[in-house]
């Protein structure tokens, strides 16, 4: 059994974990250990904060008794908010206070697009187009190209839990770009995961997400690797893991 832990800020879009650990198959557990939010909001400010090292700390204690290998802090905002050096100092210390190989969703991102080779990007995001600018801006730090930057103007997590398939289709649609060679959706409170293989296919592209390039990176950090097609072309790489019904 393998077992990964994942910090995640209040309560919006949880249950895309256990879903995904069904779709991932025997053998590998998702932990997930919620953190204070503090100010719901999609603002530079509450985001340092519920970004910073105290609130973090907070919950080091229930994923070592997780038994987790490796952590993932859950949120994008709550990253690259920092900047990139800032991002990376960040996960250094969640890896110094929990013992454990730590990485963020931002950097799953980016880790997650060299995995496919994508140099060529567009974001649809839930935020306010200044918040998606700086996840475009931190993408470009990365080495990938952002081609086109969609907010949507959501400021609280607890809005954007709320979307359902049509309204994540859409936002997916409307972020498009015909040269991209993929969309990235950034927030790790939306729920994404039961439409995945519908987004890919209706984008005719890759389509990376929030919550499923967490989990990825969570593996990544791990050493496993899982072939799991109803998580998007992104778990279909090379697999040393088969996913079992």
């Amino acid at each position: 059994m393998t077992a990964l832990g994942f910090l995640y800020p209040g309560h919006s879009a949880e249950d895309d974990y256990p879903r995904m650990e069904l779709l991932l198959g025997g053998g590998i557990r998702l932990a997930v250990v919620h953190t204070d939010i503090g100010t719901d909001a999609h603002r530079v400010d509450a985001l340092l904060e519920m970004g910073s090292a105290d609130r973090l700390a907070a919950g080091v204690e229930e994923l070592r008794l997780s038994g987790a290998e490796a952590t993932v802090w859950a949120c994008t905002s709550g990253s690259f908010v920092y900047g990139w050096d800032g991002a990376h100092e960040q996960v250094r210390s969640l890896a110094r206070a929990a013992g454990l190989p730590a990485s963020s969703t931002s950097f799953a991102f980016v880790h997650a697009a060299q995995e496919l080779g994508l140099r060529r990007v567009a974001v649809a995001a839930t935020y306010p187009e200044d918040v998606a600018k700086l996840f475009a801006a931190f993408l470009k730090e990365g080495g990938i190209e952002v081609l086109s930057t969609r907010g949507s103007g959501i400021i609280t997590a607890a809005e954007v839990g709320t979307w359902g398939r049509e309204q994540v289709l859409e936002l997916g649609r409307a972020g498009d770009h015909p040269d991209a060679e993929a969309v990235l959706m950034p927030d790790t409170a939306l729920h994404t995961v039961a439409w995945l293989t519908e987004l890919e296919e209706t984008l005719g592209k890759p389509v990376l997400t929030a919550n499923q390039v967490t989990a990825w990176e969570a593996l990544r950090l791990a050493g496993r690797r899982v072939n799991a097609p109803q998580l998007g072309k992104l778990f279909t790489r090379e697999p040393l893991v088969q996913a079992t019904e």
